[in-house]
């Protein structure tokens, strides 16, 4: 008796990662346009800078020249929020029985608010519901605005593994342009203790900032690269819809031309400094690429906890991806009622492929040939065209096994994953 496969049915379901998103920051960036929100009023707690939240002091009060980290959220905020989360938790669960989750991150927002034993339970939280791999990669996203001496050191013990910190820029004037809450005083001292108390880490620099010369970006690398850093990644700040930067954009960036020309000099800076661009913003030293963000990149599947949180789920018969609710104290009421999701759709066939790519195609290697056809349930016969068409443009090459990108189509990444949109 012959047994046909229904179309896009999965022979084997992908690894399974778990990302957290933590969603308050100490101030709303210009630029970003991720579930970020800062501390409602009433949302700090009793110190010495009591009613203060960011834009909100006192008459007559002097504003704190740097407010203490854990004054920003107080410990009934973050312990609702982590009840929430676990209510979340264990809604999803039914999704994922029996899988194994191979790296966690944790996310924001800014999660380092968020004090040492907040981040312990949540992570002895996961462990209670979820069977982690030995040696589950677990990363926090840290801001510098956030350090205080020690609390690196207490996220280690905690069991984060790795940090990522959102440096940004170390010169001063830059980080006032970005409305970074930090200065370069505290993005040192918080890469110091990032190097003293972690064996892998990752610095998040931006180019291509208001008024940024080539001088001053080969500084931040020649800065960023003397504390040796396991993982670099660069980003170009661009404007996007919805951010204050998108609807008045800094009146003096640099052209096309020469943030072009500033990404071949921070290529090139990494890799004459020992670190590999494995992926279009992401630079590593071997052994410290981000496991979390290759399972995305390969199509694998997550579980996103938390306001806004998104998710990607594969059964045998579909792929679903899943959005929670995305305003932190609507998220809390819902997760406490088991309906933490506020919306659900499946990935269809014809989606698939431009999914995969969207991901697949940001790695330098490319991606494994077999690889598509396993977490998508497609023939490769489905992509034969594009890939054909790509590799005519020169954006893309391949063999028996493989295909990756060409530096030409890293530089063209939109175009070479736009022809895999079935229209």
């Amino acid at each position: 008796m012959i047994t046909l496969q229904r179309p896009g049915a999965l022979t084997a379901l992908p690894p399974l990662s778990l990302y957290v998103h933590l969603p308050w920051c100490l101030k709303k960036c210009p630029y970003c346009d991720f579930n970020s929100h800062e501390p409602a009023l009433g949302a700090t707690s009793a110190s010495p800078t009591q009613g203060v939240v960011f834009g909100l002091t006192p008459p007559g009060a002097e504003p704190p020249a740097k407010a203490p980290a854990a004054s920003r959220l107080t410990a009934e905020v973050q312990s609702r929020y982590l009840d929430a989360l676990c209510a979340d938790l264990e809604s999803a669960l039914p999704q994922i029985w029996g899988r194994r989750v191979h790296t966690i991150f944790i996310g924001g927002g800014t999660p380092s608010l968020f004090s040492p034993e907040s981040i312990d339970r949540l992570l002895a939280d996961i462990r209670a519901r979820l069977p982690l791999e030995p040696g589950c990669e677990i990363t926090l996203e840290a801001n510098p605005g956030t350090f205080e001496r020690d609390r690196f050191k207490a996220f280690r013990q905690a069991g984060v593994t790795r940090l990522s910190i959102g440096v940004q820029s170390f010169d001063d004037t830059k980080l006032k342009a970005l409305g970074r809450v930090h200065d370069r005083a505290q993005a040192l001292a918080a890469v110091e203790e990032a190097q003293r108390c972690f064996d892998t880490f990752n610095l998040d620099l931006m180019y291509a900032l208001p008024g940024q010369t080539m001088a001053e970006l080969q500084a931040d690398l020649d800065q960023a690269l003397a504390f040796e850093p396991p993982h670099l990644s660069l980003y170009h700040l661009t404007m996007e819809p919805n951010t204050v930067f998108g609807s008045r954009p800094p009146a003096d960036l640099p052209d096309d031309d020469t943030a072009f020309d500033m990404l071949d000099l921070l290529t090139a800076g990494t890799t004459a400094a020992g670190l590999q661009r494995y992926e279009v913003s992401a630079y590593a030293r071997p052994g410290h690429h981000c496991e979390h963000n290759l399972n995305y990149w390969q199509f694998g599947d997550y579980l996103g906890i938390g306001a806004g949180a998104h998710s990607k789920i594969s059964f045998p018969d579909r792929i679903v991806r899943q959005v929670r609710w995305r305003e932190p104290n609507t998220y809390m009421d819902k997760a406490m009622q088991g309906q933490a999701t506020s919306n659900e759709n499946e990935v269809g066939l014809s989606a698939r492929p431009f999914e995969f790519m969207m991901n697949a195609l940001r790695l330098k290697d490319g991606f494994e040939l077999q690889r598509f056809a396993e977490r998508t349930g497609l023939t490769l016969a489905s992509i034969q065209k594009p890939l054909a068409e790509a590799e005519a443009k020169g954006l893309l090459q391949r063999d028996l096994a493989r295909a990756w990108p060409t530096d030409k189509g890293f530089d063209f990444l939109s175009d070479l994953q736009a022809l895999f949109l079935n229209e």
